[in-house]
């Protein structure tokens, strides 16, 4: 069979063929960059999420960004809180708020909740992290507020141990260890604190109100996972890396499970977080490799969870040459299609494929090995609206 066979047109019949050709409905449909910032890949993943509302019950969207800064965002496209560009500048991390297709995808959203009863959600899905993390207070003290005594400690302890948020965020220590706060005793002391506040919740869950438990659970997640982080951070030994990486991608995964929960979500995240075998990326001279977050979430979704990678043909100056998998779906008689990613493994081994190497340094190349454990391929045969990382 000839690869032109198994590509369909970008378009809404596209899609749902791709979705019933798949062994189970996904309740998770991991859309992956192949790098950040391409608008034309933005917009695509717009027309693909409301098709997925409008034909297919897809009811949320999750997007590699704050967990917590998205509460802003899904306030917003549920209630109407706040304003577009107040949003858009509070409710995202990692510049993402600059995005234009994001303000459009936020908008939209916004507009659909307003003529419907079932409501849209938004979620933000990583870590308040970034190459340094938060300071966990504002997690903290929130699900501290939402539980009822006997608590671990009074309001005034836990500040006192959180002490200035400064020592936390201090960016140094991303390459510094050294200035690290995360194995001081009052980090030591604060990860006790926020296990028994976990396990106190373990016990009052039935009192609380659906939209309390679902907050409570969010910052409890997010106060363990940072404070292990912080932990990770004043490790230093050369696995130092590595293992914040993975500890990134399993809170990450967490929020995944949890976004699950809500029904079928998009989800949209480079594919380093969403592909099924593990993660690799050059750090120094060091070459990192991790479990990502959408290898951790099928694990525990199985069918339930499917990945869509993205790939781009000419970016820029940079042309696929005809022996990388880029190279061959840019024979494809289409500008923008969907692919058979498992067919296309087959065609990829047999035209002897190697891995592209481009010269957008941002960019991921799709590796022949590992196609057959993607399910589909987002493909762009050009990207002209390409962003470097704001």
């Amino acid at each position: 069979m000839d690869i032109k066979d198994t590509a369909r047109p970008l378009d809404g019949a596209g899609v749902s063929a791709f979705l019933r050709s798949l062994p189970a409905r996904p309740l998770l449909l991991g859309l992956g960059e192949a790098r950040h910032f391409v608008g034309e890949l933005g917009e695509v993943r717009n027309e693909i999420f409301r098709h997925l509302v409008e034909h297919e019950g897809f009811r949320s969207f999750a997007i590699e960004s704050d967990c917590l800064m998205g509460l802003v965002v899904d306030d917003y496209v549920t209630t109407g809180a706040g304003t577009l560009d107040d949003v858009m500048e509070r409710g995202f991390s990692h510049g993402f708020g600059a995005f234009p297709a994001n303000r459009d995808l936020v908008r939209w959203m916004r507009a659909y909740n307003e003529e419907h009863d079932e409501k849209l959600r938004f979620f933000g899905f990583d870590g308040p992290v970034e190459y340094w993390a938060a300071s966990p207070r504002r997690p903290l003290t929130a699900l501290h507020a939402l539980l009822d005594g006997p608590l671990p400690c009074t309001p005034e302890a836990l500040d006192t141990l959180l002490g200035p948020d400064e020592r936390w965020s201090n960016e140094a220590t991303a390459m510094d260890p050294s200035q690290s706060i995360g194995r001081s005793a009052d980090a030591e002391r604060l990860r006790l604190v926020a296990d028994d506040l976990v396990a106190l919740l373990g016990t009052q869950t039935p009192g609380l109100s659906p939209h309390d438990r679902e907050r409570a659970d969010l910052y409890a997640r997010t106060a363990v996972g940072l404070l292990r982080y912080h932990h990770g951070m004043a490790d230093a030994s050369p696995e130092r890396w590595g293992r914040l990486s993975a500890l990134r991608d399993a809170m990450m995964a967490a929020n995944l499970r949890a976004v699950a929960g809500h029904g079928p979500a998009l989800v949209f995240a480079h594919n380093l977080h969403l592909q099924r075998h593990p993660s690799t990326m050059a750090f120094g001279e060091r070459t990192l490799r991790w479990w990502g977050a959408g290898a951790l979430a099928a694990a525990h979704l199985g069918d339930r969870y499917a990945h869509l990678a993205s790939a781009l043909g000419t970016v820029g100056d940079d042309v696929p040459p005809p022996d990388t998998v880029e190279g061959i779906l840019s024979a494809l008689p289409f500008e923008r299609c969907l692919v058979d990613a498992r067919h296309l493994a087959t065609v990829a081994a047999v035209a002897g494929a190697s891995p592209r190497v481009s010269s957008d340094h941002a960019y991921f190349p799709l590796d022949p090995a590992h196609l057959g454990l993607i399910d589909g391929i987002v493909f762009l045969g050009g990207a002209a609206d390409v962003a470097s990382w704001p």
